[in-house]
């Protein structure tokens, strides 16, 4: 597996890139990785039209004073995949941002909960407004947390 390069894509490159084209880009390792996912150790693990699965081992480096993951990392693990699954569906010269977020905590995530599997799904896609959903899961498939976004569309 060839090593994984960090970084922001330049506006210019993205610009003139589908969205989809430019997050199979980022899991081939054609443009870099976001450094969020760096600093998290998530990684892009599949990507299609509308949908996206982020990986991530929990760590003790994220964990909060009575040892559980901080709540935070799973909020950051849902805005990803639900804001990256609705890239997907954009058009070159075109961008998105998260204007609402909903998590819902189910169980909690440790050090010892083992590698998780964030989903991201696109419910709806409109000319200035979409919607998404996602669920983070543990490897036997217990939903940990679930939640949904509002993105706001641009040209950029």
């Amino acid at each position: 597996m060839a090593d994984i390069t960090y970084g922001v894509t330049p506006l210019e490159t993205a610009r003139a890139l589908d969205g989809i084209e430019l997050i199979k880009g980022m899991v081939s390792g054609r443009f870099p990785a976001p450094p969020i996912a760096g600093m998290i150790g998530m990684s892009m693990d599949e990507v299609e039209l509308g949908r996206v699965v982020f990986g991530y081992t929990p760590s003790v480096d994220h964990c909060n004073p009575l040892g559980s993951v901080h709540g935070g990392i799973a909020a950051t693990l849902l805005d990803s995949v639900m804001g990256c699954c609705v890239h997907t569906t954009l058009k070159a010269g075109t961008g998105y941002t998260t204007v609402e977020i909903k998590i819902n905590y189910v169980r909690a995530m440790s050090d010892k909960t083992g590698p998780v599997k964030a989903e991201g799904k696109v419910i709806n896609v409109g000319s200035r407004i979409a919607t998404s959903e996602g669920r983070l899961t543990d490897s036997a498939g217990k939903l940990l947390a679930h939640g949904t976004t509002t993105c706001l569309i641009f040209p950029i």
